[in-house]
């Protein structure tokens, strides 16, 4: 019986050989809970959001409908799992 791989808790795709780990609420907001992500996706959430709005967010579901990362999301959606480009910074994400 085979088991479907593991997914990226931000986008959904298969994780691929690399894998971070995020604090959805971080550690500086006294987060400990970590989820896998894919290092495009982790760089995306902190290109997004500093650390107090996402603990304000408090989860992925309310990460995700951050404007710039629906965009992020929708483009990563057909992309390989290893799949890698360079990420735009917060104030590039905000035009």
């Amino acid at each position: 019986m085979s088991t479907a791989p593991p997914t990226c808790a931000l986008c959904g795709r298969p994780l691929g050989t690399r894998v971070e780990w995020h604090h959805v609420i971080p550690r500086s907001e006294g987060g400990t809970g970590t989820v896998p992500l894919h290092p495009i996706c982790h760089r995306a959430i902190h290109a997004a959001a500093d650390n107090a709005a996402l603990a304000r967010a408090g989860t992925l579901d309310a990460i995700r409908d951050l404007p710039s990362l629906s965009r992020f999301l929708r483009w990563i959606a057909d992309k390989p799992a290893d799949f890698h480009a360079p990420t735009r910074h917060r104030r590039d994400m905000l035009q």
